[in-house]
């Protein structure tokens, strides 16, 4: 098996200190020449000074961190991250004592002034000290690389030196380690640790913004979003899942001007339903593809899919023949949420999302949705083939792009960089907006489909519903007319064989 990115990174940083010594060789102070600033004391955004990244190599290799640093403290961020890594970063600890100074001149002057944290891979309980001469006032301790001993011992460490611990977690065993920590830490822990949810996997440096989504339930109330922010929606939407911070790199680093829209996007954020539809749908994934099965009109068809096991039911509020009906809606929404609960957040696990499709939001039908997703009768809206206004952006809500040739990517890309966490692709038919029973071509999917994880929809039946889940890997699969025998009439026999072809 082939060494994977972050194992290659702590193997070289290992041989480095095993040369160069636990400060690389760097002259540091003999002790701490500089003041405290508590790291994220108050909500807000940290920002990176980043030169290269293993997975998009030079950034900004001439940057000069005390410049940017200043252009990060101006623009109001919380703390700046400094980056210590040689290997693949090209940072150093010159970086860190360059960026603390400043920092302590700004407080002294009266100005703004950034906590600093030290982002690197470390090891020892022996760095904490080294990071704390230089200036820093909290230091990355990332649970995947340290073991459940060292990772205490290394916060303790830095709670002797009333630094914060910004301990990073992904998986579930991270949680486990989180846990360890703040149970050692007793009742320093809530000023100690601030925990972080690294949206890039540091083995591929893929990334996924429905990871932090998924575990910040389990986390401390002052928690992290770490990687993936390109834009203020982005920072909008780390905002409405109810995370105190936003960690941003690349983005900053190559644009520092950028820094005033991304900070101010955070901070004026809020927690809002928007956050709560996609931590919902993000805890849930399973087992894959997960399933929703559009254009419910009968209430037996509805409750047949959720027995078999739809994650999701979507009704038409658009003037197509799968048109729905507010009331039907309301009087299905009660009958499946048994127990009474106004939110399906906070009813059973196994009850399906409830979905509203439009096609225009202006519409009566549009309307009608948005205000019974706004109620939480609907647990989310799906806008298809239009892009909302920046009047839903706390609207619980997904997009679905119509797709059929290249060109129709460049929309899909627009939806991401506007901060929406995934894209419905749909088969493109000029003037139907949805149920066409057409697929989209194959050759385009491979192309042009990219790295996020795909939710697909157009011509998915039960008889090569296995085949795509087999190519794609897709990680949901919206189905309407391939279990029909009419528009908005499914069949009973084709839902059960389309789930028995996905078990």
């Amino acid at each position: 098996m082939s060494e994977d990115i972050l194992a290659k990174i702590v193997r070289m940083r290992r041989e480095d200190i095993e040369r160069l010594g636990l400060n690389f060789g760097i002259e540091i102070p003999e002790k701490r020449q500089v003041g405290h600033t508590e790291f994220l004391g108050n909500a807000g955004a940290i920002l990176e000074v980043k030169r290269a990244s293993p997975s998009k190599g030079d950034i900004a290799p001439d940057l000069d961190p005390v410049g940017l640093a200043t252009t990060y403290a101006e623009a109001h961020a919380q703390a700046v991250s400094v980056l210590t890594e040689g290997n693949f970063f090209k940072g150093s600890l010159r970086d860190l004592i360059a960026v603390a100074n400043l920092m302590d001149s700004r407080r002294k002057q009266g100005l703004h002034a950034c906590a600093v944290l030290r982002k690197d891979f470390l090891l020892f309980e022996d760095e904490i000290d080294i990071a704390y001469r230089c200036g820093a006032d909290a230091v990355l301790l990332i649970a995947r690389i340290l073991d459940d001993a060292q990772l205490v011992k290394m916060a303790k460490r830095a709670q002797s030196f009333d630094m914060q611990a910004f301990v990073e977690v992904r998986e579930t065993d991270d949680l486990r380690k989180l846990k360890l920590v703040t149970e050692a830490l007793g009742d320093a822990a809530a000023k100690t640790v601030v925990a972080g949810v690294n949206s890039r996997d540091l083995a591929t440096f893929h990334t996924d913004p429905l990871v932090p989504a998924s575990i910040r339930s389990k986390l401390p109330a002052k928690a992290v979003f770490e990687s993936g922010i390109h834009s203020g929606a982005d920072a909008a939407y780390a905002r409405s899942l109810g995370f105190t911070g936003i960690l941003v790199g690349e983005a900053v680093a190559k644009n520092p001007p950028l820094a005033k829209e991304v900070v101010g996007s955070f901070e004026n954020g809020s927690e809002n339903a928007k956050g709560k539809f996609w931590k919902n749908y993000a805890e849930r994934r399973a087992s894959l593809p997960m399933v929703k099965i559009c254009g419910i009109t009968r209430e037996e068809d509805g409750l047949l899919a959720a027995e078999l096991g739809a994650d999701m039911l979507g009704f038409v509020f658009s003037t197509t023949r799968r048109l729905t009906t507010e009331e039907f809606v309301r009087n299905f929404a009660a009958k499946l949420r048994q127990n009474g609960s106004p939110r399906l957040s906070e009813a059973r696990d196994d009850v399906p999302l409830l979905v509203g499709v439009i096609t225009d939001p202006e519409s009566v039908e549009g309307k009608t949705a948005i205000k019974l997703a706004r109620e939480g009768v609907l647990d989310a809206v799906q806008f298809h083939g239009v892009v909302p206004g920046a009047e839903y952006s706390d609207l619980p809500h997904y997009c679905a792009a119509r797709v059929g040739e290249e060109s129709d990517f460049d929309k899909v890309a627009a939806l991401r960089k506007s901060g929406e966490p995934r894209i419905l692709l749909d088969a493109k038919v000029e003037g139907i907006p949805g149920g066409t029973g057409k697929q989209i071509p194959e050759s385009l999917l491979r192309e042009k489909a990219g790295d996020i994880p795909l939710w697909l929809a157009g011509g998915i039946n039960p008889e090569n519903v296995a085949g795509i889940v087999s190519k794609f890997s897709p990680e949901l699969v919206d189905v309407s007319s391939g279990v029909e025998d009419a528009p908005g009439i499914k069949n009973a026999d084709k839902l059960k064989a389309l789930f028995a072809a996905l078990s």
